[in-house]
């Protein structure tokens, strides 16, 4: 409840660990009578939300938030994110973009040094369909190994809740991930990508032994 006041709109994010923050919005709001809107940023969210009976908005009737409560696939000493995993970054970027304040919260295998420590599968980026190649080309040149996510439940690729394709940007060292975020937000088909640079202030982690890691964002 660190930071939430009595009225407050909160972005909602995506992942296993956000289960238990909208457990306590719930404690909060019913024991508390705080007064919380939230902001989902996934069919998933929607659905906690619901469940938990709190005050469900959208950014057309709640376009700035106090606070964004989410996960990450990993996130690095500076507080640089890999998010997509699931598919949802380009929702989640846009409504994290609209918080005052973004928090992450996850379990201690999100936690790394420098990005690719722990997660993998590469940086998730949304495409336009027809330019899926051309795109995985220029992904190519700029020392990515790009793939094309394909469904595990039906032939054919991954899709969008916004009908746009997937690709897996994988590396195998690390990047200036704003110089890298800037080249891929601008090139042509590149919807949005899995990259969060700047956006998160703080990242609890859940630790092996019980215990909760807090990370700040470093003071520039």
């Amino acid at each position: 409840s660190s930071g939430i006041n009595a009225e407050y709109g909160v972005g909602i994010g995506s992942g296993s660990t956000v289960v238990h923050a909208v457990s306590h919005l719930v404690e909060l709001v019913n024991t508390k009578g705080f007064s919380i809107t939230c902001v989902p940023t996934s069919f998933q969210a929607q659905q906690l939300i619901l469940e938990g009976k709190l005050p469900l908005s959208d950014l057309s009737q709640t376009p700035e938030l106090d606070m964004v409560i989410d996960g990450a696939d990993e996130c690095d000493s500076n507080l640089t994110l890999i998010k997509g995993g699931g598919g949802c970054q380009l929702q989640e970027k846009i409504v994290a973009a609209c918080g005052k304040k973004m928090v992450v919260i996850a379990d201690y295998r999100k936690k790394s040094s420098c990005l690719g420590e722990q997660w993998k599968k590469g940086i998730p980026i949304e495409v336009i369909p027809m330019a899926y190649i051309p795109v995985m080309k220029k992904l190519q040149n700029y020392g990515l190994d790009p793939v094309l996510r394909m469904a595990a439940n039906k032939a054919g690729p991954v899709v969008t809740d916004n009908g746009n394709f997937v690709i897996d940007a994988k590396f195998s060292a690390p990047h200036n991930w704003d110089l890298l975020e800037t080249k891929l937000s601008r090139t042509p088909g590149v919807v949005e990508t899995g990259l969060f640079v700047g956006y998160a202030n703080v990242a609890y982690f859940g630790m092996e032994d019980g215990s909760v890691s807090v990370l700040h964002k470093p003071s520039v």
